[in-house]
């Protein structure tokens, strides 16, 4: 069986890491795996780039954000929040590796990479199609979170994203467009947990199709409990101290990551136990320095950028408590390593965290958008939570690979 894992970047983004983590998975399996990839940052030889030539990617780079601009331009008082028209892509159809693939795997394919008319072209190969989605994209009218907007449940329009007061909006237009390409599709939907499967089984364009909830696959050679002082050590971090850990991609830029009511928190925390300057520290990696860590009434230590899973494993290991104050979310890749690694999970009860966290088990689901339960649930894991683990039957690799192989294979 020849896959091909279709995803807009190999190694850069959560469904990238899960992309690749999967394909890596096969590839242990002596299966014939490969992915397609727009923007390739490792040095992998199974992992194949859309377009080889630089300059033309270039070119194609500009073209698509010009493209995109030009699109959302005439809403000039739209939010500032993701949304994804998938106007201009390529037409990967002709590629040697989909060509002779027998199950082609799509993962998150925006961004530039495929367009709708791309995936028409696309599902009308007849090839065996199954498609993990790591948002809601594929059955919104352009957006990748709603929010509290459930218009995706019968016809996008007059949408809140867009800030647009018509009906027949541009959600409306790619809505009816998905549709059409949807119709008669056999589609096999993978969603990574249990929220965002109830979402697309509930939506217009997704009910009638083949939707599973599977978890990401993770490697627990690497993500593993290995001992606090012994990460601390490698990591020169004080043994004292009790470390709090936040991290993401754009950690603290992003409004939908919880930057803003994690800073509540703290100060709340500070505002009840001064005293816990001295012995409460905050990490955080996948961002760059923020000049709101100075509001803050902790010291913030700020780790980088990590692609090195390793790397990762010992942060993790390292902390106290891992923060995930996710306003939306699917099923995010870094609360599934930091409970593998034993740490507990303070987040909000959102999305796919209740999938992974064990309310007062290991880790806190606090009330959404509540910064004073955000702040309880941080001190009381702090206080009540050593080593934790996580629902290892759910979370199983061998499993979640299985059922990934009986889709393909059924």
């Amino acid at each position: 069986m020849r896959i091909v894992h279709v995803n807009t970047s190999d190694i850069n983004g959560g469904a990238a890491i899960a992309a690749h983590r999967l394909h890596k998975s096969f590839l242990k399996r002596n299966m014939n795996s490969k992915m397609l990839v727009l923007e390739k940052s490792s040095d992998e030889k199974r992992i194949v780039k859309a377009k080889n030539n630089n300059f033309e990617k270039h070119v194609f780079s500009k073209v698509r954000t010009l493209f995109k601009k030009a699109i959302l331009s005439k809403y000039q008082n739209r939010k500032d929040i993701i949304f994804s028209p998938a106007k201009f892509g390529l037409d990967i159809t002709k590629n040697k590796v989909i060509q002779e693939a027998d199950v082609i795997h799509l993962h998150w394919v925006v961004g530039g990479y495929l367009s709708l008319s791309s995936l028409d072209k696309l599902f009308s190969l007849n090839k065996k199609i199954v498609w993990t989605l790591h948002d809601m994209w594929a059955f919104t009218g352009g957006c990748h979170y709603s929010g509290t907007c459930d218009k995706f449940t019968n016809n996008c329009g007059n949408c809140p994203i867009l800030n647009s007061n018509k009906e027949n909006d541009l959600s409306r237009k790619i809505f009816e467009k998905k549709s059409k390409i949807y119709n008669d599709k056999a589609l096999n939907i993978i969603t990574c947990s249990q929220w965002l499967g109830e979402c697309a089984k509930e939506s217009k364009l997704l009910k009638n199709k083949n939707v599973n909830v599977i978890p990401n696959v993770l490697d627990k050679n690497i993500f593993k409990h290995i001992g606090q002082n012994i990460a601390r050590d490698i990591l020169n971090l004080d043994k004292e101290k009790k470390y709090i850990l936040f991290g993401a991609m754009n950690s603290t830029s992003d409004p939908r990551k919880g930057w803003d009511y994690l800073k509540k928190s703290l100060q709340k925390i500070d505002e009840k136990y001064s005293d816990l300057k001295n012995e409460v520290e905050l990490l955080v990696f996948g961002s760059s320095y923020s000049e709101d860590v100075e509001k803050l009434p902790f010291n913030v230590k700020f780790l980088g950028r990590f692609s090195d899973e390793i790397a990762l494993s010992l942060i993790y290991n390292s902390a106290d408590l891992f923060a995930a104050p996710s306003l939306e979310d699917n099923l995010p890749n870094t609360v599934l390593e930091s409970l593998h690694c034993g740490t507990p999970v303070a987040a909000f009860d959102i999305g796919g965290m209740p999938d992974m966290i064990e309310h007062k088990n290991n880790g806190y689901l606090a009330e959404l958008k509540n910064p004073t339960d955000l702040a309880e649930g941080i001190l009381w894991s702090l206080n009540n939570l050593d080593k934790v683990e996580i629902n290892e039957k759910y979370f199983n690799k061998d499993r979640i690979i299985n059922d990934i192989l009986d889709i393909y294979e059924s």
